[in-house]
Formats: structure tokens, sequence, C-alpha cells
């Protein structure tokens, strides 16, 4: 009888250990590094074969992934706005800095993608072989189908398609309609959504055990239908969209922490592990509950965390805007077609629009790609040579999109003076028990 529980604990305590190795971020991104190699190594040697069960691998990954959205980003945001706070105008205020910031950083970076693909032009000269398939748009997707998921017409619509416009403006009006009832009733509510929000992010390190097959996978599909080759044709484009991102990552995001009084490199390596999730899983989803503690430890309020990393998701998604205004004149530069200046501006201000409504969650980019080519007579033979090489530019995009969020909190923390608020304050205490003379039990216990 001891011996066989002496040999369960063993056991447990294998397991528990096994489990904590992937717990660790590190221990979890040897397992995607190694997917990374068996997808390529087997996608280039076996072939197409092994293209349709890659898919299928990708697919399961995701659709997992796409399981989380409505849970977390929803109890967050609530969470966010009705836990930490009574005040309605300051919810608003800082709704407003937010958007006032997200729309100028992406602006910046829609621009710097025009530029970059206007002087590297990956496109011209570049033979390309009439497609026989089509991109399946959708719906077509213009102002107001945009504004019309904001208003949605059903929480529980936007809820099983993982819209994000309409899923963020359920929560902040929730949320406000949570503000103005009594606070007793209130806290049931915030109570149970916070410990959902709890339980969602250890949900979400359940499936991240899968995120090694799903990398795998979307590479063995890529590399087994394409071939090597295909990384060739396209490497100028993938090369311009790297190049660009660097670009907006020195001229904009370095100046923007230095103006926030950040070090560099105490800011990146705070968010080095999450970042590097993110690239390597093409998804903002997967990193969202490390990037958002590693920010609270940072210094900036669970509230304003809560609030303007999942709304970022929908309004700054600064790496997707650039590739987009990079893939729309490629797919103008492979087809022939010439537009003057006028005409582009009028294509990255559409595409400013839409890509709001873009969730962060792998290649949902294309869609509104293939919608903006429809609308400005493009056709999709380039969108469907792009689709070949997508993971390699999403890994590199949705990297850059954590980041501009994450420093997103930063900026927001320091425009509302509330960076780092709880370490000032705990500092100003000790100070103050030094003084009076108090030992640290004796002063843990005052306190």
């Amino acid at each position: 009888m001891t011996a066989d529980v002496s040999a369960k604990n063993k056991n447990q305590g294998a397991l528990g250990g096994a489990w904590t190795f992937l717990r660790t971020k590190t221990g979890l991104g040897h397992y995607i590094a190694l997917g990374t190699i068996l997808g390529l190594l087997i996608g280039g040697l076996v072939g197409e074969p092994c293209a349709y069960t890659g898919k299928v691998m990708a697919n399961t990954f995701i659709n997992a992934v796409k399981a989380l959205i409505t849970p977390l980003i929803f109890s967050t945001l609530v969470v966010g706005i009705a836990g930490h706070g009574d005040d309605v105008g300051r919810v608003g205020r800082l709704f407003a800095k937010s958007l006032a910031y997200f729309w100028t950083v992406t602006t910046i970076a829609l621009f710097i993608g025009l530029f970059a693909v206007n002087i590297t032009q990956p496109g011209v000269g570049v033979k390309i072989v009439k497609a026989s398939g089509t991109v399946d748009t959708g719906a077509v997707i213009s102002v107001e189908s945009m504004l019309n998921k904001l208003v949605p017409t059903s929480f529980f619509d936007v809820a099983a398609k993982n819209e994000t416009l309409g899923l963020v403006t359920c929560a902040v009006v929730f949320s406000i309609g949570l503000l103005w009832i009594p606070r007793k009733k209130r806290a049931t509510m915030v109570n149970f959504l916070d410990s959902l929000m709890d339980a969602m992010f250890q949900v979400t390190w359940i499936v991240m055990l899968l995120a090694p097959m799903g990398v795998m996978g979307a590479l063995m599909s890529v590399v087994g239908k394409n071939g090597f080759g295909v990384l060739k044709s396209l490497g100028v484009l993938v090369g311009s969209l790297y190049g660009a991102l660097v670009v907006l990552l020195v001229l904009v995001f370095v100046p923007v922490i230095l103006f926030c009084r950040v070090g560099l490199l105490e800011f990146f390596s705070a968010i080095r592990k999450p970042a590097t999730l993110a690239f390597m899983t093409a998804s903002s989803e997967s990193a969202l509950p490390m990037a958002m503690e590693i920010m609270v430890e940072f210094g900036v309020p669970r509230d304003i965390v809560a609030f303007v990393m999942p709304t970022g998701y929908s309004f700054n998604l600064d790496g997707t805007t650039l590739y987009l205004a990079m893939a729309s004149r490629f797919c103008a530069q492979i087809s022939g077609i010439e537009q003057d200046f006028g005409t582009q501006i009028v294509m990255m201000l559409t595409l400013m629009l839409v890509s709001k409504g873009v969730a962060a969650v792998p290649r949902a980019s294309l869609v509104v790609l293939a919608s903006t080519a429809k609308s400005f007579g493009l056709p999709t033979d380039g969108i469907l040579m792009i689709l070949g090489v997508d993971p390699f530019m999403d890994m590199a995009r949705t990297a850059i999109n954590l980041t501009g969020n994450c420093i997103a909190t930063v900026v927001m923390a320091r425009w509302e003076g509330r960076f780092r608020e709880e370490v000032v304050e705990n500092e100003f205490m000790d100070v103050a028990d030094e003084e009076k003379g108090l030992s640290k039990p004796e002063a843990d216990e005052l306190h």
C-alpha cells in the first residue's frame, strides 16, 4: 500500500515537473522551436502529400485559440472598467486618449508601409501565373459594415463570430451599466467575471500545449504545397516587410518609449517572452495573458492594462496596418496596374478604416486585403501568391502588434499620471516607516 502511494506520488511529481516546465515560457518556447524545424523539414522532404495533414494540425490549434477570444476579452475588459473604479468619466477619458494614440501610430505605420513598398517595388517584374481559384472575401468589408459591427444587434452573435469590434462595444457599454448600479449588486457580477478571467488565463495555458503542433502543421502545409521556391520568388516582399517593421520600431516605438522615460533595455527585456511567443505562434491572443501580467509587473496599473490591451487588438494593430499597405500595393504592382498618388492615399484611408475590425488572429487580415483589392479593381492573383508566405510575414507583424500594445499601456499610464504609482507609494511608505524608527515586521503589521 505504501509502495503504491509512493509510486503514485512519484508519478504525480514527474507530471507536475513536466507541467511546470511547459508553464515556464522558456520550456514551451523550446517545443515551439522544435515544431518550426520539424515543419520545415517535413514540408520540404515530403512535399504536397503532407500539406493537408499540416493544414488540419494548424487549424486545430487556431480554432482552439479563437475559442478563447470572447470569454477572455469580455471578462478582462469588464473587470478592467467596472472592477477598478466608479468614475465613468475616467473610463471615457481613457478611451478617448487611447483612441487618439492608436490612430496616430497606425497612420504612421500605414505610410511607412506605403513608402517602403514604393521604394523596393517587390511586385514589379514578377511574372505571375493566372490563378484559377479565387479568394473568398466573405461579405464585402466597407465603412458601413464596420459601423454595423461596431454596434451589433446581439451580443451572442458577435460572441459566436468572434467579432472584436462588437465585443469591445458590448463590454464597454455593459461595464458602464455596471458602474451605474449599487456597489453591492455590481460586486457580484464583477467577482464572477474576475473568476472567469483567472480561469481563462489557465485555459489559455492548456490550449498553448497545442502551439508546437500548430506551428509545425502550418509550416508543413505552406512548404509542402509550394516548396522552398516560393520563398525565393517572394523574398523581396518578405524582406521589405521585415525592413519596414524595423523602421517602425526604430523611428516610432523607440522614441515613444524614451518619451515615457522608460529604459529601452528594461522595456524590451520585459516583453521579450510574450513577443517571442507571439512571433512563433503568429497569434497575439496566445501571448495575451503573459503580456498583461508582465505589464502589470512592469508598473502599469491592472485596470489600464485590462482596458488598453484588448481595445488595442481592435484599434492598434501597427504591424498588420503596415503589412496591409505593402500587400495592397504589391497586388497592384504584380498585376501591372498603375496607381497615382491620390489613388494610393484613398486606398490607405480605406485600409485605415476597415483594418480596425481585423481580429488579432492569424491571417484574418487577408479578408480585409481581399475586400480592399476588390473595391479598387485589383485582381486576386497577388493575394493568392501572398498566401504562400503569409505565415512568415504574419509572425513578424503579430510580434509588432503585441509590442505596440504593450507600449500603449505604458503611454496611457504615463498620460494618466499613474505609471508605477504603487511602487512609488510603497517607496514613500518605506521612507516614512524608517523616519518613525519602525522595523520591517512592525511596519508590515501597522499597514
